[in-house]
């Protein structure tokens, strides 16, 4: 009879762990269809379109494509830093995470088919702007919803991989439609469905062949992960009383955690410089080590490799050291490939390097999103991801400015790459000082109320 028992404990044990892996697999995807938005309208086809392309012949006297793109994603990165805390304080107390996590996205693929409109006509650049602007304030309060799923699909003893298993989904996805994009639309003088490039319509059909991708893949997670329960009666209220009950939860948690304060603070300033890679990567390459418009959209490609790689295997180590040294390793190998690129020339080098600086970029994202995941307490996983969302738009100024302003008064390009070290040196050593979290996600600070 034991030995049955056994058995059927084993049996039971095992068809968990299928569900579970069907269930991570779900999750997963979601990252895959959001490279969509991020790698290929925000960063490597329709955003250089808008700037270069439909700004190209704005009247004289006015700003630049580039200004314009600031000033709109400044006003969203505002919205952002005002919001998100709510609207994840909101999902996690109505019990609504997946279908906020649904509202989001779908608003993000409607954004981005808006984007179809956007003629290459500087007419038309206030339209994408203003799409542009919609699309990342919707893209970033999904992205809460999505990472306060992380400690649904995973446990204690597997968050980093399972982590780190998302992020790189989204690198390969970016990678897979980049380069379907690049075979059916840019390259040939006629792609899919007839687009040329008369009125921009081969980026417009991109536009819709992302939304189309986020589509399909943004599905299994919603039919996957289940809903979360509501929280306590108390911290279901309005919109405007949502602020007040949130700032009741951040005094809560100075009080009763300021570690987690303090990391949220010391994060918001590394992850402003690993998003100054990303922003100046491709300006770097063609202005200061020569590599042509072409390549680096295949540079971009190889990028999201390695950097995908580098999420996979750190995320299986996270779950054996836990996730501060794998920040403080890959922080440590960026400011000297950094600093290495300072005295570097040509294209080889960069491409050596460039891959280099790439492959810490990965481990640095997914274990930052585990060790919150790790401080955040049950129930309040919406909330504290919002919270992540608004520290690191409060200094999302840093590194661009430092990076103007090396760049600016030596008159060169390449001495702006100090400023982004700096911001990136200042993230590790406030790292440094903050308690590694525990394996556990502790219980909600106001449980025994």
């Amino acid at each position: 009879m034991a030995t049955g028992n056994n058995l059927a404990a084993e049996e039971g044990l095992s068809l968990v762990a299928r569900v579970r892996k069907r269930t991570v697999v779900a999750w997963g995807l979601w990252d895959w269809g959001s490279a969509a938005y991020n790698a290929v309208i925000i960063s490597f086809v329709f955003g250089p379109y808008l700037t270069t392309g439909v700004a190209k012949n704005l009247p004289e006297g006015s700003l630049s494509g580039p200004t314009w793109l600031g000033i709109s994603t400044g006003i969203a990165g505002l919205a952002i830093a005002l919001l998100a805390p709510v609207t994840g304080q909101r999902a996690d107390a109505g019990g609504r995470r997946r279908r906020s996590l649904a509202i989001w996205t779908g608003l993000v693929i409607a954004s981005t088919f808006g984007l179809y409109f956007v003629k290459q006509d500087y007419h038309y650049l206030w339209l994408g702007l203003a799409l542009f602007g919609i699309g990342s304030v919707f893209s970033e309060f999904a992205g809460v919803s999505y990472n306060a799923m992380l400690p649904q699909v995973s446990t204690p003893r597997t968050i980093g991989a399972v982590s780190g298993f998302g992020w790189s989904m989204g690198y390969f996805g970016g990678i897979v439609l980049l380069l379907i994009c690049y075979v059916g639309f840019i390259h040939p003088d006629m792609g899919w469905f007839g687009a040329t490039a008369e009125g921009g319509l081969k980026y417009r059909m991109v536009a819709v062949f992302a939304g189309l991708w986020f589509l399909v893949f943004a599905i299994p997670v919603l039919v996957a992960v289940p809903e979360i329960a509501p929280g306590p009666r108390s911290q279901r209220v309005g919109f405007f009383a949502s602020y007040r009950v949130l700032w009741h939860h951040l005094r809560s948690l100075f009080r009763a955690d300021r570690n987690a304060v303090f990391f949220l603070v010391a994060s918001a300033l590394y992850r402003d410089g690993l998003a100054a890679v990303f922003s100046f990567g491709a300006i770097l390459a063609v202005s200061v080590y020569g590599l042509n418009p072409g390549s680096v959209l295949i540079f971009g490609v190889a990028a999201n490799v390695v950097a995908a790689l580098g999420a996979l295997t750190a995320g299986f180590i996270e779950d054996r050291v836990g996730p501060k040294p794998i920040i403080l390793v890959s922080l440590g190998g960026l400011v000297t490939t950094a600093l290495a690129l300072l005295f570097l020339h040509g294209p080889t080098m960069f491409w050596i390097f460039g891959l280099i600086l790439c492959l810490w970029v990965g481990p640095a994202q997914s274990s930052s999103r585990t060790f919150l995941a790790r401080l955040a307490p049950v129930g309040r996983e919406g909330e504290m991801f919002g919270l992540y969302a608004t520290t690191g738009r409060a200094v999302s100024f840093l590194a661009p400015s430092l990076f103007a302003v090396f760049s600016g008064v030596f008159d060169s390009d390449r001495l702006g790459i100090i400023g982004i070290a700096l911001v990136l040196l200042a993230g590790a050593v406030a790292l440094s000082l903050v308690k590694p979290p525990a394996r556990m996600q502790p219980v909600p600070l106001d449980a025994a109320s």
